[in-house]
């Protein structure tokens, strides 16, 4: 982990060739980033999951609650151990379930969402907005780790683009209702 409470706690990684570790160096980028943009930390929506390393990190820097959605049910096992690793397992609830298919249960609002999907899925972006848009709080803002070659949407869920930060082959997408042009 890059800073809070579970400052230098090292997670357990998936054996699975569909998972993706985001580096140390774009997950500090990427938490400078919401820090930056006040993003709230209170209920997070960690989708395309993998190990949990970034849902994990924002309740690290909070005391809020996170959702975990990942389809692989071994991969999601991990995500417990990790939580359990880190002492949020009450903080955070595992689904197995794909991202597009999966939905919040009613009347829950999520203040942050992560998605880190598979740089080689053909429709991330229906997926993520499909699974988050109708559980998304006034001010929540939307995080995207994608390809660096591929540009992302202008907005996303009704959020326009606020930034898109390149880090080797990796880049963050950004999105916040508050937006405004001098801010990108």
């Amino acid at each position: 982990m890059i800073g809070g409470t579970a400052r230098g706690l090292t997670l357990k990684q998936p054996r699975s060739e569909g998972t993706r570790p985001t580096t140390g160096r774009l997950r500090e980028a990427l938490f400078s980033m919401l820090e930056a943009a006040g993003a709230d930390f209170a209920s997070v929506l960690d989708l395309y999951a993998g190990s949990g390393a970034l849902g994990i990190e924002a309740l690290s820097r909070g005391d809020g609650e996170a959702t975990f959605v990942e389809s692989d049910a071994r991969v999601a096992k991990v995500i417990r151990d990790n939580l359990a690793r880190a002492r949020f397992e009450g903080r955070g609830h595992v689904q197995v379930a794909r991202v597009g298919r999966w939905r919040p249960p009613s009347g829950v609002t999520y203040t942050l969402v992560l998605a880190d999907p598979p740089y080689d899925e053909a429709a991330p972006w229906r997926a993520i907005e499909s699974s988050a848009a109708e559980a998304l709080a006034e001010h929540a803002v939307i995080v995207v780790e994608h390809d660096a070659r591929t540009a992302p949407p202008d907005t996303l869920a009704g959020r326009p683009l606020w930034r898109d930060r390149r880090q080797g082959a990796g880049a963050v997408a950004i999105y916040r209702a508050d937006a405004k042009e001098e801010d990108a």
